[in-house]
């Protein structure tokens, strides 16, 4: 059982987060106490965003030093990311059991650069406060002047378990970005055409397309329902435009009409502005993409 401390009173994102950080890395193996007294912070195991003090090795994790701890850019952490930085891998492992170690590390790593980065920086003023950031929202379970004897450790442990929520969901959705790429690379090594890369489950494709630096690809076939679409590759992540358009004689059309003009029979759709069409199976899908390769 680890004894995890931190001050008590108002409470923020940062010290909410890096809670739910250890809850996830012990598995729930832990006691909260909410102090500010230094006696009774002295024997927890850990303590963090509070006592003035940040060193890894004695499990301390303050922030609030003339000399606070930075990323290696100059950033500033706040005790979320200190947490993070040595616990969250651990709490990767605990909330995503079958992840590999590669996996871990490169959730790890998304969640650093985003969500816990994101906190750090609104904790310490680095970025512009909006009522509706993350932080804000949970920031709103302290208790207000008008909730007289709400408990404000009850309050903070309801907060947790908010940011326990969206961790988990953070790190599922960077794991799937990770499997994502796993299942794109594999599709383009199998390819019998660079310029088509064929997905045999709707997987998300554009972020591991321009991570794996794929710029061969121009047309991406899956599924869609019982139907199946071919996508053009926009020229640079979040782009509208395409790297080669679908031809311009199918914008618009549907069924018959794209059918007689693409020659592929089962055809369904053809969006107007070329980014993506559509067929019944997945031979006519990849056809139509072997068409729009060749210009047809």
């Amino acid at each position: 059982m680890l004894t995890v401390a931190t001050h008590s009173g108002t409470f923020h994102a940062d010290d909410v987060f890096a809670y739910a950080i250890l809850k996830a890395a012990t598995g729930g193996d832990l006691t909260l106490v909410r102090t500010r007294d230094g006696a009774v912070l002295a024997p927890a195991d850990v303590v963090f965003d509070v006592g003035g003090v940040f060193d890894a090795g004695a499990r301390r994790y303050d922030h609030h030093m003339r000399d606070k701890p930075l990323r290696t850019d100059g950033a500033p952490y706040s005790s979320a990311g200190l947490v993070w930085r040595d616990f969250g891998a651990e709490a990767v492992r605990g909330l995503l059991p079958a992840a590999g170690d590669e996996a871990v590390q490169s959730v790890w790593q998304a969640l650093d650069a985003g969500l816990i980065r994101d906190v750090d920086l609104m904790d310490n003023g680095a970025t512009t406060p909006m009522s509706g950031h993350f932080s804000a929202l949970l920031e709103a379970w302290n208790p207000t002047f008008a909730e007289e004897g709400r408990d404000e450790t009850e309050a903070f442990l309801a907060a947790a378990d908010l940011a326990g929520a969206v961790l988990l969901r953070t790190c599922a959705r960077a794991h799937a970005d990770v499997l994502a790429r796993r299942e794109v690379a594999e599709a383009a090594r199998a390819s019998e055409d660079p310029a088509i890369l064929v997905l045999d489950r709707r997987v998300p494709w554009e972020e591991a397309v321009f991570a794996l630096g794929l710029a061969q690809v121009l047309y991406v076939v899956r599924p869609a329902g019982n139907d199946w679409t071919c996508s053009a590759v926009p020229p640079e992540k979040g782009s509208f435009a395409q790297r080669r358009p679908l031809p311009d004689a199918w914008a618009g059309l549907r069924d018959e009409a794209l059918a007689a003009v693409s020659g592929v029979a089962d055809a369904t759709f053809c969006h107007p502005a070329r980014f993506v069409c559509g067929a019944r199976s997945r031979e006519g899908a990849l056809a139509l993409a072997r068409g729009a390769v060749a210009g047809r």
